[in-house]
C-alpha cells in the first residue's frame, strides 16, 4: 500500500510540474493571438477602423516577428487580462500588465519588456506643484478597479480626496473641468493622455514606485518564455526599443533619457 501511495504521489507531482495540461507552446503556433488594451493612447488604442496602435502593439509585432509568427490582436480591459490567458482566448497579453507575485500564481511572465513608474498628472497651469506632497489634501481621480491611489495614500504624510471615475477618459474630463486636481497612475499611461489631450496637463515626474511591465503567458511554456526573452533582449540591443519609446512618448514630459533592458523574471 505504501508503495502504491508513493507511485500515485510521484505521478501527481510529475503532472503538476508539466504545467500546461495541453502541453501547448506558443512556438507551435503560426499565429499568436495577443490581448492588448483598446483604450490607452500611445500604449494600446483601437482606431475607428478596428486596427490597433501604440507602444504595446509595436512591441507585440516585433517579438512575434522575431519568433517567426503572425499576430492577431484582441482587445482586453484590465479585468480581462489574466482570464483571457487562462481561458485560452489569448496566447500572450501585452496590456500594461505589471509583474506581481500574486499574478505569478496564476500566469507566467516573459520580460519585463519595460520599466516605468507611478507618476502624477496635473493641469499645465499648476506650475507650483513640484512634488507629490504639494498636492496634500487635494482631489485625485480614482479609476474603478485600479489601485495607484492606495500607493499614493501609503506615502508618509500624504492625504487626498478621492473622486471616483469609470476610466481615464472620465478622469481627463474631470481634470479639465477642475472637478479634480490630479491623476495618478503608471507614467506611460499619463504620458499618452498628455499627448492625446494637446498637453493641457503635465507630468510632475515624482516616480512614486517602480512598475515592471511583462508579457503575460500561460504557465508551463518555458521554451516560449525563453524565446520571448531573447526577442526582448534583441529589441533593446538593436535600438528598436529606444525608437518605440521615442515614437510614442517623446514631447510628453516623460523622461526617456534611459532606455535599457529590464531585469528579467526568469522562466520556470
Amino acid at each position: 500500500m505504501r508503495l502504491l501511495m508513493a507511485v500515485v504521489l510521484a505521478a501527481g507531482l510529475l503532472t503538476a510540474a508539466c504545467g500546461d495540461p495541453a502541453g501547448e507552446s506558443i512556438l507551435d503556433k503560426d499565429t499568436l493571438v495577443v490581448g492588448v488594451r483598446p483604450d490607452l493612447p500611445s500604449l494600446g488604442l483601437r482606431r475607428p477602423d478596428g486596427t490597433f496602435e501604440g507602444f504595446d502593439i509595436d512591441v507585440a509585432r516585433y517579438v512575434a516577428g522575431r519568433l517567426g509568427k503572425d499576430v492577431r490582436f484582441v482587445p482586453v480591459l484590465a479585468a480581462d487580462r489574466i482570464p483571457f490567458l487562462r481561458d485560452r482566448k489569448a496566447d500572450l497579453v501585452l496590456a500594461t500588465l505589471s509583474v506581481t507575485q500574486e499574478r505569478k500564481t496564476q500566469i507566467a511572465f516573459a520580460g519585463p519588456y519595460y520599466t516605468s513608474y507611478q507618476d502624477v498628472m496635473v493641469r499645465a497651469e499648476e506650475t507650483d506643484v513640484k512634488e507629490v506632497r504639494d498636492l496634500r489634501g487635494r482631489r485625485f481621480c480614482a479609476v474603478e478597479g485600479a489601485d495607484p491611489t492606495r500607493r499614493l495614500l501609503a506615502l508618509h504624510g500624504m492625504s487626498a480626496q478621492l473622486v471616483p471615475a469609470r476610466d481615464y477618459d472620465q478622469c481627463m474630463s474631470l481634470i479639465r473641468s477642475k472637478a479634480v486636481d490630479a491623476i495618478t497612475t503608471n507614467d506611460v499611461i499619463l504620458a499618452g493622455l498628455v499627448r492625446r489631450h494637446n498637453r493641457i496637463t503635465r507630468l510632475v515626474n515624482v516616480r512614486i514606485s517602480e512598475q515592471n511591465t511583462g508579457i503575460g503567458i500561460r504557465q508551463g511554456d518555458p521554451d516560449g518564455c525563453v524565446a520571448l526573452n531573447r526577442a526582448i533582449t534583441q529589441m533593446y540591443q538593436d535600438g528598436t526599443a529606444r525608437r518605440f519609446v521615442s515614437k510614442w512618448f517623446s514631447g510628453t514630459g516623460l523622461d526617456t533619457s534611459i532606455v535599457q533592458v529590464p531585469q528579467f523574471e526568469g522562466c520556470d
